[in-house]
């Protein structure tokens, strides 16, 4: 069902950023479509979050401005989630900062953490549950992400911030999806959790998705991850159905993909593996706000 208060349409001098924060043209005519804040609002009422989910994001908009954040829409064990993800390749000079962004949330938002912006961080992101956006219990951890000097691909490592901690999380490594296909499937089996004489390639790097720009593949604390970035609306609307989301947010894809085929799309997945059994435990898309 079409919720109108979640549209959001495009105007003339709106820009396109996938969720590296890299610009890409629409693949279609942009008149009268919609922009890509209004696929995170649509989950946000589909999850009947509290009208301050909403507040976030205008606070957000309103400190560094339009298509400036990341957002994620995750779907793991029957749960939407949101994460959003800010980032500034100018690394020590960046504008925006840790310290900015969390300022702005303040009217929402407790956080604790206090981070050292002389680290040269070019992208951080914060979990966005409901109970954090109510204030019902404080953001009790910070990502930041940093490059991965002497990787052979574009590559990077997050961390995890905490009031009293800084943990190893993540690693990510990007191959371009039509020249390294194979590297990247050599870097998928390159893991203690997939064993190559057993599990079939095309159950990852899924035939239907890699018909992409940029192939990531990440190894995490508990599962490897494979993200396919520059997907069309059609790859978005089989990757919705594939992992089962909730049948609201599918059927308005479905429904108003001509309302959103001008947009490329980012979409990934958290799996472990039992033999040549292919277990996804996490999933999410991507756009910008």
């Amino acid at each position: 069902m079409l919720d109108s208060d979640c549209i959001e349409y495009t105007l003339p001098n709106d820009k396109y950023y996938n969720y590296c924060w890299w610009p890409y043209r629409p693949t279609a005519s942009t008149e009268d479509k919609f922009r890509p804040v209004t696929l995170l609002r649509q989950s946000l009422a589909i999850a009947n979050c509290s009208p301050e989910a909403e507040q976030a994001v205008r606070l957000i908009q309103h400190e560094i401005g339009l298509f400036r954040t990341v957002y994620g829409v995750k779907w793991c064990n029957g749960q939407l989630g949101w994460e959003y993800y800010l980032y500034d390749y100018a690394r020590r000079e960046r504008s925006v900062s840790i310290t900015r962004v969390l300022r702005a949330l303040q009217p929402l938002i407790s956080c604790p953490i206090a981070v050292n912006e002389s680290l040269p961080y070019f992208m951080f992101s914060i979990d966005m549950p409901d109970a954090v956006v109510r204030g019902q219990r404080p953001m009790d951890v910070v990502h930041m992400y940093v490059g991965n000097p002497g990787s052979d691909v574009s590559s990077g490592i997050a961390y995890a911030m905490r009031t009293k901690s800084v943990t190893l999380e993540n690693f990510y490594f990007f191959f371009d999806a039509q020249r390294q296909l194979r590297q990247a499937g050599e870097k998928v089996f390159c893991s203690a959790r997939i064993d190559a004489y057993q599990m079939d390639i095309e159950k990852i790097l899924r035939p239907e998705f890699t018909n992409c720009h940029t192939i990531c593949i990440a190894n995490k604390q508990t599962t490897d991850t494979a993200y396919f970035s520059g997907v069309n609306v059609m790859q978005l609307l089989q990757f919705l159905k594939w992992l089962d989301y909730p049948r609201q947010m599918i059927a308005f894809v479905e429904s108003q993909q001509n309302k959103l085929d001008h947009l490329l799309y980012d979409i990934g997945f958290d799996f472990v593996a039992d033999g040549a059994e292919l277990q996804v435990v996490k999933s999410g898309f991507y756009g910008v706000f």
